[in-house]
């Protein structure tokens, strides 16, 4: 009985994920990770617009308006602590 099998080799799961970037100034944060460049390009859009939405709070209050961009990233990347920023990219008074 000698007969050849094939074995399909264990595909690497692949850890890249798609990261929005919220960047104030030199700062830049992780705002949210996505495992699709879609669904993060969707979050940044909606992002976006809550800033022009608030564009006249954040002048009001002198906070920096956040940028935001995407990147792809691995998951070991993440910070260990790492949580997701809120919409407008601070809390408390403090881009986060």
């Amino acid at each position: 009985m000698s007969e050849i099998i094939a074995f399909r080799g264990t595909a690497r799961k692949d850890d890249t994920l798609w990261a929005v970037i919220a960047s104030a100034g030199r700062t830049m944060r992780i705002a949210d990770v996505y495992p699709a460049r879609a669904a993060a390009m969707a979050d940044r859009d909606w992002r976006e617009q809550q800033v022009r939405a608030y564009a006249q709070f954040l002048r009001q209050t002198r906070q920096p308006a956040p940028r935001y961009s995407i990147a792809p990233i691995r998951r070991a990347d993440l910070p260990r602590a790492w949580r997701p920023l809120p919409a407008l990219g601070f809390l408390r008074g403090q881009f986060i």
